[in-house]
């Protein structure tokens, strides 16, 4: 804490576009309140301080090399609270992509002939590496969840997410469903909270929001099977942004039997 009681905030960037922390930038500048009420002291994106005391930290991206870890454990031992902040943070998001194929491919596609110059190994979420107390979900995160999720932070709750589909959120705008109209949509197995940003706007949930808790597969396989779709068929669509949550459930599953 400050001296005059304020919690002090750090930003954090692993790999990542930085997008998230764009958009928080943008959410502060109608929320200045909130500017108030904490410290910000460090966040490359708006300050050049780089104070190192600090209670709660927001990390965005993902783990991708072993120098990685140690930092993230850093940020953890000194932070109260960790908030992992977008998709990166959350899900791996498309950096897990490269989980997909060899590794040694992914560097020589990436680094050619320096390959052996750069350290990596496959994209993580934070939270395979350090305990995580919230998430805000999204690519890039929507601006009023974050207000919300650090006023209830500053209150000592922990920020409630939806655990329901992005379908409802649809139903309640009254949009028409993308699969009547040839398209594809991730919202019945998306976790919620964007106010269905893409479908009301003419275009499928891309599942940026990582998966609803216990999502039904089988109602999804339904929905696919009435579209003339299978889930095999548009798996590039389930592994845009969930690549590493695919494989954990199906790494999970193998355990099962």
């Amino acid at each position: 804490m400050t001296s005059n009681g304020k919690p002090k905030v750090a930003f954090f960037d692993f790999a990542c576009c930085e997008g998230c922390q764009l958009t928080v930038v943008d959410s502060l500048q109608t929320h200045l309140d909130l500017l108030e009420a904490v410290e910000i002291v460090q966040f490359r994106e708006a300050i050049s301080d780089r104070g190192e005391d600090y209670q709660i930290a927001f990390i965005e991206g993902s783990c991708t090399r072993q120098a990685d870890e140690e930092r993230l454990r850093k940020i953890r031992a000194q932070a109260s609270v960790v908030v992992a902040l977008g998709a990166c943070a959350h899900t791996a998001c498309v950096n897990a992509l490269k989980n997909l194929h060899p590794l040694e491919d992914v560097r020589r596609w990436v680094y050619g002939d320096q390959a052996e110059w750069y350290d990596t190994y496959e994209a993580r979420p934070i939270s395979a590496v350090i305990e995580v107390d919230a998430i805000i979900p999204g690519c890039p995160i929507d601006r009023e969840e974050f207000i919300r999720v650090v006023k209830a932070l500053l209150l000592g709750k922990k920020p409630p997410l939806p655990d329901y589909p992005v379908c409802v959120e649809c139903k309640l705008k009254e949009n028409v469903c993308m699969f009547h109209i040839g398209k594809f949509c991730m919202g019945p197995v998306t976790r919620a909270g964007c106010g269905a940003i893409c479908p009301t706007y003419g275009d499928g949930c891309e599942g940026c929001r990582g998966f609803i808790p216990a999502p039904n597969e089988n109602a999804m396989k339904d929905v696919l099977a009435d579209a003339g779709l299978t889930v095999e068929a548009i798996m590039a669509r389930f592994t845009m942004f969930n690549t590493y949550l695919v494989s954990a459930r199906k790494a999970d599953g193998e355990e099962r039997r």
